[in-house]
């Protein structure tokens, strides 16, 4: 019988899927922030925001909580 993983591990697991989401997403928010701010000739904060602030912090958390996982795993 296979583990069921938890909706902590499926979240915070580092794999390729979630690192390719990460960049692609980036990339797209920080094209979007450009578009919106040309197009109506105001900052917009909120794909900034998630660029600047969130993928980050979100990318540091998957390598924390995948880090923590082994090391638990291996003892």
């Amino acid at each position: 019988m296979a583990k069921t993983k938890n909706k902590a591990d499926k979240l915070f697991l580092l794999s390729w899927r979630k690192i390719w989401i990460l960049v692609v997403g980036g990339f797209t928010c920080i094209l979007l922030h450009n578009f919106v701010s040309a197009l109506l000739s105001v900052e917009e904060p909120v794909f900034f925001s998630i660029v600047v602030f969130i993928i980050p912090l979100y990318f540091v958390t998957l390598i924390v909580y995948s880090i923590i996982w082994l090391i638990q795993k291996i003892k």
